[in-house]
């Protein structure tokens, strides 16, 4: 069976791996039958990868380029790829080598059973410290339980895509971008290829541990209103709270009289209820700060330049939802 491959590979910072990664993709892309072509997205880097992708381009007929005219994050660079290309089946893998290329063909063959997204599950994370394989586990946890679209346990971005399911995820133009997620709520069908992700071939990681915890606030806010719901319960048992403990004062004082005490536990009312207040503010300004973002309308990047005959369709504004 003859069919259209395209690879969109997010790249941010990546000239020490990048060439190791095009030569065992290229490996990978010779056995397999298959109309291949690779797109970079080159997300702002500032070190040699946008001239090293140069290189490739002109030595592989294969590769296309595109560098986002910033750093827009990787949600935005994986959709100028998808944006890009026009193939049967699309794969996003990043191209720091934990991800095997290698895996590729057991995606397709999962794809050619009839599966619309083909999604790669963590079986084991090699090169990551305890820290963040626990937090992690406790995130995609966290996200089964409060999404009302669930989403695949220990599972990253590294997936096929069948051309209907890309059609469907570029017609989700959000500003605030959880692919993760965007991923998971298109639907169609779904399964699982599980691997070992080995430790980062060269360089060094661009996620620490405020990047990710941004992510987890994005993940959570984009497929979730259970903080706002948290906050409204919140609000109402200290209120409760507040309202027997006025009711056991009263009675304190009607029967036992009241010598003009209490002033320690004044402050821990009025300290606790404050904070009940501002927590619960803090979670409906991360809301209205969404909304206030999406009412923008902003484009999601924008493609300052390119390497290789990339479609014309990447030049084109990506497409806007009715007001």
């Amino acid at each position: 069976m003859s069919f259209s491959l395209a690879i969109v590979v997010p790249a941010y910072n990546e000239a020490q791996v990048i060439g190791s990664f095009h030569a065992r993709l290229g490996a990978v892309l010779d056995g397999i039958d298959a109309s291949a072509r690779v797109v970079y997205i080159d997300d702002g880097s500032s070190d040699d990868t946008w001239p090293m992708l140069g290189a490739i381009a002109a030595q592989d007929a294969r590769v296309e380029a595109l560098r986002l005219s910033r750093n827009f994050g990787k949600e935005a660079a994986m959709t100028a790829g998808l944006d890009a290309v026009d193939a049967d089946a699309v794969v996003v893998i990043d191209a720091d080598l934990q991800d095997p290329p290698e895996l590729i063909p057991e995606l397709i063959a999962r794809w050619l059973d009839g599966h619309d997204v083909v999604y790669a599950t963590r079986a084991e994370r090699a090169g990551e410290t305890r820290t963040k394989k626990i937090t992690s586990a406790a995130f995609y946890r966290l996200m089964e339980r409060l999404s009302d679209t669930p989403l695949p346990r220990d599972t990253g971005d590294f997936r096929l895509l069948s051309r209907r399911a890309v059609e469907a995820l570029r017609g989700l133009r959000e500003r605030q971008r959880f692919m993760k997620g965007l991923f998971a709520w298109i639907g169609y069908r779904q399964t699982a290829v599980t691997y070992y992700r080995d430790a980062r071939y060269a360089g060094t990681t661009k996620w620490n541990y405020w990047r990710l915890t941004n992510l987890a606030v994005e993940g959570i806010t984009s497929f979730s209103t259970a903080p706002l719901r948290a906050a409204t319960w919140l609000g109402v048992s200290a209120a409760a709270l507040a309202f027997l403990y006025g009711v056991w004062v009263l009675l304190k004082a009607l029967v036992w009289g009241d010598p003009v005490r209490g002033y320690p536990t004044l402050m821990v009312v009025i300290l606790f209820l404050g904070g009940a207040q501002l927590l619960a503010l803090g979670v409906i300004g991360e809301y209205v700060g969404r909304t206030y973002a999406e009412s923008k309308r902003r484009p999601l990047y924008y493609i300052e330049s390119r390497h290789g005959g990339l479609l014309r369709s990447a030049d084109r504004a990506p497409p806007r939802t009715p007001d």
